[in-house]
């Protein structure tokens, strides 16, 4: 007879919802996931992994077409095939979503394919079957990707298209426009720019990169701009009109309004919250004013029994977010005191190249709450390995508290920016100063010592600069 009753159950498979089954099998809670598609959600299957892949592909192509030969190395005719790419990107991605079917094996966690509907009472029906958790139910629904249809600019999955869409093309398209220069905006530019797309970027806000700190957005402007992707700031799409194989669009920008006709239309704008259609109203839980599931800082919502975690249960909507909050769930669940979530200084990373990793405030934020603090900057330029690799567009940014030295903020533009930003993360995390920073012996050549020198540069006693 079929197992109906768990101690916990999980509504989605993404890397919310995953973890957090995974953490609740290894307290000894029998538990169940409910996915209706691949697991791994959106972020294994058609996100995070695959446009990775992608931008290891455009990395190359960029490292062949342009620095090479400056390198030792002389290639010949260089051909291009995206379709290629997307047969990788396509392969680690299936690789990913089967490892985690692997550790729900592995977890002894039980996966129920179908769309799970909340009841009263902690119950769950899919299909027609209906499953009781005698603790808990974890919703971990995730989002979605949404066109902007008032202006013209619904999906249909030809030439108005998400990043869905984006994954699984075969050519690259000949023109494309990318509304919304958030992460995925931006990243999607790279990408296609690399394999010999015209690229506008579109953005409705004064900078790309609108949650990052000025001299990030400025660096990778700049950087953008010297491989001819078109940058529109402060825009906005006033108009658009879907024909047979050119879509036009009406854009202002700088007090001006200009006509871009180009082949495909990518919206990288926001996202939906999978909250409709999944029984969460009836069974108790509330929304708050921004459409997330209302939470507590125990992630629990309004109904007994029932927590929200991931892109569903408030921002940042990253996939590191919602899985450590999937751990954070299940060890409450399972009587356990876990350490609160510091939702400051959960890093942020945009993976395009080069890349841009942040955590905690930036400059800006710092002087709107009138913060007493003091900037290290130390430039790519004058870091030795930069140098050898022919990669010195960024740097290392670090904003310290003025009197005792602990870290506001830390913003990295570099090749490798989202491995470097973890040290500072782990350092604010814990409360330490620059000077603690700076005890640290930090290996030569490395891209790391520029983490040391601007540590250094904020003390005002930079070495190599």
């Amino acid at each position: 007879m079929t197992t109906t009753t768990f101690d916990l159950i999980v509504l989605g498979g993404g890397p919310a919802g995953y973890v957090c089954a995974i953490r609740a099998a290894q307290l000894g809670l029998e538990t169940a996931l409910v996915e209706r598609d691949k697991l791994g959600g959106v972020c294994v299957n058609v996100g995070c992994i695959p446009s990775k892949a992608l931008l290891h592909s455009a990395y190359v192509a960029n490292l062949v077409n342009h620095d090479a030969k400056s390198l030792g190395v002389t290639v010949g005719d260089v051909t291009l095939d995206f379709g290629t790419a997307i047969s990788h990107s396509r392969k680690v991605s299936d690789q990913n979503s089967k490892g985690v079917g692997f550790l729900m094996k592995k977890n002894n966690v039980t996966v129920i394919e179908g769309t799970g509907i909340l009841q009263p009472g902690r119950k769950v029906m899919v299909g027609t079957q209906t499953y009781t958790a005698t603790k808990a139910v974890v919703i971990a629904t995730g989002s979605r990707v949404k066109g902007l249809p008032q202006i013209g600019l619904e999906l249909d999955k030809e030439q108005v298209i998400s990043t869905d869409e984006a994954l699984f093309l075969d050519t690259v398209p000949p023109s494309i426009a990318i509304v919304g220069a958030g992460a995925v905006g931006c990243e999607f530019a790279d990408i296609f720019n690399a394999f010999g797309a015209k690229v506008t970027l579109i953005e409705v806000l004064p900078q790309i990169l609108p949650l990052e700190d000025e001299d990030a957005a400025a660096t990778l402007t700049r950087s953008f701009k010297k491989r001819k992707i078109d940058i529109l700031t402060s825009a906005k799409v006033k108009g658009a009109s879907v024909g047979k194989g050119i879509v036009t669009l009406e854009v202002e920008s700088g007090g001006s309004t200009k006509t871009l006709e180009v082949d495909k239309v990518l919206m990288a704008a926001g996202r939906a919250l999978n909250t409709e259609g999944n029984g969460f109203e009836e069974a108790g839980v509330k929304l708050d004013d921004r459409g997330f599931i209302a939470v507590d800082d125990h992630l629990r919502t309004a109904a007994d029994g029932v927590y929200a975690i991931g892109d569903i249960a408030g921002p940042p909507m990253l996939a590191h977010k919602g899985s450590r909050e999937g751990v954070f769930v299940a060890e409450v669940v399972a009587g356990k005191q876990p350490h609160p979530i510091r939702y400051d200084n959960i890093p942020s990373v945009t993976y395009c190249h080069p890349e841009v990793a942040s955590i905690g405030l930036t400059e800006a934020q710092c002087k709107e709450q009138k913060l007493d603090y003091v900037v290290g900057n130390f430039p790519l330029s004058a870091n030795g390995r930069a140098r050898a690799v022919m990669e010195t567009e960024g740097f290392v940014k670090i904003i310290r508290d003025k009197r005792y030295g602990e870290l506001l903020g830390a913003h990295i533009v570099a090749s490798h920016a989202s491995e470097l930003i973890h040290e500072l993360t782990v350092a604010r995390e814990n409360e330490y100063t620059v000077e603690e920073i700076d005890l640290a012996v930090h290996a030569h050549p490395t891209l790391s010592e520029a983490v040391a020198e601007a540590a250094l540069d904020s003390l005002g006693r930079v070495l190599h600069m």
